[in-house]
């Protein structure tokens, strides 16, 4: 059992008090963001059609929740694992203008997650995707959306200080940029996630560019699906990457904490050059990697940004349990209980 207990940890918020706040960052986060980044918020699909590439298949390895549809015969559902690719299709059919974007309440089901203080069966988070010019396919770009989304997290954390004074702000003012192959170099001898654990409490705030291109070392950073975030283009300085994580220190559980993945989307050399990677080549086939061969999808930029981990950060919880209902191992609410931590 992964589990972490603080030493001497009591919850800054009563289980009344907490539902109150989980209310006020969800509300105040998602107008903020939908205004800094110019998105409408849509209504997302909790299921997909199976065999179409619309779900995201994040590492591949990862079971879909599936089930038949009594009057579709033949056709099987899968619950979605995120929106990645969704989102994508959805700016194309609703004819979003250029600069402008969607948000929408993505709620999914990832069973074979192993559960610990981060990780849950049920995710949920803001998935949100915006149009850019090919001309905007740049670091710069990824840079300056980073920026805006990091400053909604400042004001985010501002609004509960002011609400609740006794939870003080431990965001450093500015996110530092950094490549992972950079960050490989800083610690060679260390596996990427104590790279990130290092990192983030020596600046407070990162974000961790090339996550899914093969490093030095001949592993990459992190698992990537080879068809939405753009990760084997060249940048420059001989890294790849036009995609990247928002990675915090987080002060309770005192290790690296991911809020967001995101990243510029592959255009159609990118994700074919992606598929041949990992060999993957014969998802080319698949209704949605077809209309994007064949130019029926813009430019974009999109990313999922966890709504629980925001809560669970800002509220200082040492398990997500603490700010959403899910299911738990006995074992683990068991030691939790007896901690002090209430899982909901």
């Amino acid at each position: 059992m992964k589990l972490i207990i603080p030493q001497n940890y009591q919850s800054v918020l009563s289980l009344k008090e907490t539902e109150r706040a989980i209310k006020m960052i969800k509300d105040f986060f998602q107008e903020n963001l939908s205004a800094e980044l110019k998105l409408r918020r849509v209504t997302a699909p909790l299921f997909v059609q199976k065999g179409t590439g619309i779900n995201d298949d994040l590492n591949g390895l990862e079971r879909p929740v599936q089930f038949p549809v009594k009057d579709m015969e033949g056709t099987t559902a899968e619950i979605v694992h995120s929106l990645a690719k969704w989102k994508r299709m959805m700016l194309a059919d609703y004819e979003i203008a250029s600069g402008y974007g969607i948000y929408t309440d993505m709620n999914a089901l990832r069973p074979d997650e192993e559960l610990d203080n981060l990780h849950s069966i049920y995710v949920d988070q803001w998935d949100w995707e915006k149009i850019i010019e090919p001309e905007d396919r740049t670091l710069n770009t990824l840079k300056d959306i980073v920026g805006r989304i990091y400053a909604v997290m400042k004001r985010t954390e501002f609004i509960v200080y002011e609400t609740y004074p006794e939870i003080l702000p431990t965001l450093p003012e500015e996110i530092k940029f950094i490549h992972s192959e950079e960050l490989e170099e800083m610690y060679p001898e260390l596996p990427p996630k104590d790279r990130e654990d290092e990192i983030a409490k020596k600046y407070g705030a990162v974000f961790i560019i090339g996550i899914g291109h093969t490093l030095s070392s001949g592993n990459p950073h992190d698992g990537r699906a080879p068809d939405y975030d753009d990760w084997s283009t060249e940048t420059g300085n001989g890294h790849h990457g036009l995609n990247g994580d928002i990675i915090v220190w987080n002060p309770v559980l005192e290790r690296a904490f991911e809020l967001s993945s995101m990243g510029i989307r592959v255009d159609h050399e990118a994700l074919q050059r992606q598929l041949k990677i990992q060999k993957q080549e014969m998802r080319s086939e698949l209704l949605w990697h077809k209309r994007l061969l064949s130019g029926e999808f813009p430019e974009c930029t999109g990313g999922g940004i966890g709504q629980s981990r925001l809560c669970m950060y800002f509220l200082r919880k040492a398990h997500i349990g603490e700010v959403q209902a899910s299911l738990w191992p006995g074992q683990m609410q068991d030691h939790c209980r007896r901690s002090g931590i209430f899982l909901m």
